[in-house]
């Protein structure tokens, strides 16, 4: 190893205090040992001042300034103060790392949590904190087995084989469902992340669920017709009058499965397109009097009086084939449901500045807690009755997304023994009077 310049200055500096006192002591005090001796001790004491001003300084460092010397020492308090400043630059450079990853870390949907080899929490995100009920910066320090008591995830944390994720339902709310794995990493650390998985639980139920209400559904008609069609290739026929009745039956079921495929296509139709900004303006007093003249007829079989209001100056920016589907769903419950005699008022009106379609029956009316669930498919307020007047249990299932398409609401009033009230509310922005709507067609000619 070469040696510093420095070192031989210093080396040099030393041997020529030591002559020159020397040969000063010698000729003319005729004793060289004894002003040799005080040199030594004067360059000594000055090596140790500098050593203990360098002491002081590594103890109150943060507190006081680096000191200054001239000559070797002056080149070891410089080196020290550039390895100073290299370090300072090299720390604010890693906080600025860890501040950033620990932005991020805080930004991520998915919840964190770093343990020691302890299982002792040393940091979590905001996220896991929320699903995990925990408190950061409280909770550092704590076992993570005594705040996190499920009983699975103590299993796995005792179990020490992390290769599988593992599900945790109930861990907070009743409905809440978490996904959670540990990753060791580092020297006996662990780090936890888990994901809120709660709405892939809910639509794997709803799929569950309405693969058993389709199939349901669907098995009624088929073993209608299943038994009629056994009936018939083992009986005689001796007129086409023994035939009536089993024609019509299979018939009426036949269209029963139609009716619930097209609604299901319809429903998926809404449910899979994306939603697209439309400006087609649809005449909306001409398509309700061509479904008035469509439903009339089914409204003559039940004796119902019906009533409709139109603003012929109103009309709305929108899908016209989704909206027609829209409001036949509204009016054909409303006949479904009415009883004999009863009376179905339809109004298409603008109503402080929004557009409303409101369907007004007098039939037997919704109980409170079922009008929430309406929407939902396949729901039923009477399934026997349901079922009895051909309703398929998609149409306000329909309807609600119909509404959400065209940025509209659904809003439901009803009470037993008083009849209902289905209104939909369309915001202003797809309002159009019929003069600005014959000059929105003319300008986008």
């Amino acid at each position: 190893m070469r040696s510093h310049p420095y070192h031989q200055n210093e080396i040099w500096l030393l041997l020529f205090i030591t002559g020159v006192s020397g040969l000063f002591g010698g000729i003319f005090f005729d004793n060289a040992v004894l002003f040799i001796a005080i040199a030594l001790f004067i360059y000594i004491f000055i090596t140790l001042r500098n050593v203990f001003k360098l002491h002081f300084w590594f103890i109150n460092r943060n507190e006081t300034e680096l000191p200054g010397a001239s000559g070797f020492w002056g080149e070891i308090f410089n080196e020290i103060f550039l390895m100073e400043k290299e370090k300072k630059i090299n720390r604010a450079h890693l906080t600025n790392m860890l501040t950033r990853f620990q932005d991020a870390a805080e930004a991520l949907p998915d919840g964190m949590v770093i343990l020691n080899k302890h299982n002792k929490i040393e940091w979590a995100n905001p996220a896991a904190c929320r699903m995990l009920g925990l408190a950061f910066p409280k909770d550092v320090g704590q076992s993570i087995n005594n705040l996190l008591r499920h009983p699975d995830f103590l299993q796995y944390l005792l179990a020490n084989d992390f290769s599988q994720e593992i599900k945790l339902s109930s861990l907070r709310k009743g409905e809440q469902s978490l996904l959670l794995q540990i990753i060791p990493y580092g020297s006996s650390q662990k780090l936890i992340i888990c994901r809120d998985v709660t709405h892939v639980t809910k639509l794997e139920v709803m799929r569950s669920q309405f693969v058993g209400n389709v199939s349901h559904e669907l098995r009624s008609p088929i073993t209608v017709l299943s038994g009629y069609l056994e009936t018939l290739q083992n009986i005689p026929i001796r007129s086409s009058k023994d035939l009536e009745r089993p024609l019509y039956n299979m018939t009426d079921q036949v269209k029963r499965m139609e009716r619930l495929v097209t609604d299901l296509l319809t429903l998926s139709k809404l449910e899979t397109e994306p939603v697209k900004l439309t400006n087609n303006i649809v005449n909306m007093s001409g398509m309700l009097s061509l479904i008035k003249e469509s439903v009339e007829l089914l409204c003559r079989k039940k004796q119902h009086e019906l009533n409709f209001e139109i603003d012929e100056n109103l009309d709305l920016l929108g899908n016209q084939e989704e909206l027609r589907s829209l409001f036949i769903n509204l009016l054909t419950n409303a006949i479904r449901y009415t009883p004999e005699k009863g009376h179905i008022s339809v109004k298409w009106y603008k109503d402080n500045g929004k557009a409303r379609f409101d369907v007004i029956d007098t039939g037997s009316g919704i109980a409170a807690h079922h009008i929430p669930n309406l929407t939902q498919r396949f729901y039923r307020v009477d399934i026997d009755r349901s079922r009895e007047s051909g309703g398929t249990g998609l149409g306000l299932a329909i309807v609600k997304h119909v509404l959400e398409r065209h940025d509209g609401q659904l809003v439901i009033d009803s009470a037993l023994d008083k009849g209902s009230t289905f209104s939909c509310r369309f915001p202003a922005e797809r309002v159009m009077a019929k003069k600005k709507a014959l000059d929105h067609k003319q300008n986008a000619n």
